[in-house]
């Protein structure tokens, strides 16, 4: 992320350090997939919620709360190992959104700033940092919020939220927002979410992690009274006003996200820990072996 600026041009600082987390795992669908088990990188069985957990650890944040649905608390501290004891919960009473989801952490946030993940993404980087990690220095350097992207052919826009914008100058991979859309048709798409430099069909799409300011919150909480008890509310409509409102950016990590919600995702992460990991030719062969079998 090299570049200069000039030193009239630096924006006022909205985030000085970054210390909480907060994770959502109340969505409907959602909601058991952080307590599945996986094989990690160093062969070890570990639940998704102990891997994420790890990702938070890695970039140097202790605080980290959970929103779970009613009744699910203490299958997560079972789930969180070693990190149960420094966990903090708080329920979504009611399936009102995600952004509805991330608001009921207000309390804990407080004033601060603060990393979100979401519990049914794993990430997998060849980079000595881990994505989380990368993220949290890109936003402490920055001084802004700073959501993670990755660039996503258009087939898949109807799984994710997407930003349009520019690259900021002299930077690589990192991108000022101009607008955000929840999944977007890739019509939609087309007019509104163009990013100069990628691929044709291809759009800056969420990565599922996102270092966001106290000013999301007051957002998430006006909308959350604007819709009442029957309303959803989006974190991407929100996003959306927080661009307009205060310098936003979107950055592409060095890693890869996979939503182990969709169909073959938790295979596909699994598949990916493993290649990554001190047992990569053993996978390879077997894999080579299963391909020989299926052309049989």
């Amino acid at each position: 992320m090299g570049g200069s600026r000039s030193r009239w041009a630096k924006p006022k600082p909205l985030i000085v350090d970054i210390k909480k987390a907060i994770l959502t795992a109340a969505g409907k669908h959602q909601r058991t997939l952080p307590l599945q088990t996986l094989v990690d990188r160093d062969g070890v069985p570990k639940t998704a919620l102990s891997i994420l957990l790890e990702e938070v650890q890695a970039a140097g944040l202790e605080e980290v709360c959970v929103v779970v649905s009613p009744g699910d608390e203490g299958a997560y501290r079972a789930a969180a190992g070693g990190w149960a004891k420094r966990l903090s919960f708080v329920t979504q009473p009611a399936p009102l959104g995600y952004g509805h989801a991330v608001a009921c952490a207000r309390e804990f946030a407080g004033r601060d700033p603060f990393l979100l993940l979401v519990g049914d993404h794993l990430y997998v980087t060849r980079e000595p940092k881990r994505c989380a990690q990368q993220l949290v220095e890109v936003a402490r350097l920055e001084h802004c919020a700073v959501s993670a992207v990755q660039a996503t052919h258009e087939s898949k826009l109807p799984y994710y939220g997407a930003v349009g914008g520019r690259l900021e100058a002299g930077q690589r991979g990192l991108y000022k927002v101009d607008a955000v859309l929840e999944k977007p048709t890739p019509t939609e798409a087309e007019q509104r979410l163009i990013v100069p430099g990628l691929r044709a069909g291809h759009y800056l799409c969420f990565f599922g992690m996102h270092v966001l300011t106290p000013l999301v919150m007051e957002i998430l909480a006006d909308r959350v009274g604007q819709a009442g008890a029957q309303g959803g509310v989006q974190l991407s409509a929100a996003l959306a006003q927080l661009a307009g409102r205060e310098r936003y950016l979107a950055c592409e990590l060095r890693g890869r996200r996979f939503d182990i919600g969709v169909k073959y995702g938790l295979l596909l992460a699994q598949l990916a820990l493993a290649l990554e990991g001190q047992e990569r030719d053993e996978v390879l062969t077997n894999l080579i072996e299963l391909l020989a079998l299926g052309r049989r």
